[in-house]
């Protein structure tokens, strides 16, 4: 839950409180906001407090952002070695269900995922690693979504699994009438032709 004060200099210990998803690698980040009759602030990205919790650092060298309308749905998208990508996303407006899917060989998740809810409510933030795939779609009238990523994009590198893929069995929450994707992930492959990626300990190496 996001605490939320009535003053700005309220002390505390940690100003992002970060939880571990279903799938471990996956880490959920909740900023601490403080609000008064002015609004409110919040540090949206602490990279001390994000590397002293995975144990390991992380950099960050690209930020990306995208506008879309309600039930676009962009994925699942990934970049295969040596350009694989951790993606840090966050949504600045609007609301979405943001997915990832573990590619990583030899896991006792592969193949399953993890969806949860991003915001301009909530501000939570999902931490995507290295070794999977990762889609959204909007839930909202609009939406506008921005990401760090610890890779550039390299476009000989990009590939992608097909939305509804059988396998997956991902619930996007809405109708397939109202889902609106480009022609390219349209015609993404299916998760059994997809890359497998070694297992996590060596992404980052």
């Amino acid at each position: 839950m996001i605490t939320d004060t009535t003053s700005l200099n309220a002390p505390i210990a940690r100003n992002m409180l970060f939880e571990r998803c279903s799938i471990p690698d996956v880490v959920l980040c909740k900023p601490h906001v403080f609000r008064d009759q002015r609004g409110y602030f919040m540090e949206s990205f602490r990279q001390d407090q994000l590397d002293d919790f995975v144990g390991f650092k992380i950099d960050f060298c690209q930020d990306n952002e995208s506008q879309s309308q309600f039930g676009v749905l962009r994925g699942l998208h990934y970049q295969k070695t040596p350009f694989s990508q951790t993606k840090l996303v966050r949504v600045i407006a609007g609301r979405i269900l943001d997915v990832a899917v573990d590619l990583r060989k030899g896991s006792a998740t592969f193949g399953k995922h993890i969806a949860v809810e991003l915001s301009d409510t909530n501000k939570c933030q999902l931490l995507v690693p290295r070794g999977f795939a990762h889609g959204f779609v909007v839930l909202s009238e609009h939406a506008i979504l921005n990401y760090k990523s610890d890779n550039y994009y390299a476009p000989d590198f990009e590939a992608g699994i097909r939305y509804n893929d059988p396998q997956l069995n991902i619930d996007w929450e809405l109708d397939e009438a109202d889902l609106l994707l480009s022609a390219k992930d349209l015609s993404l492959p299916p998760f059994e032709a997809a890359s497998a990626f070694e297992e996590s300990n060596t992404l980052y190496k």
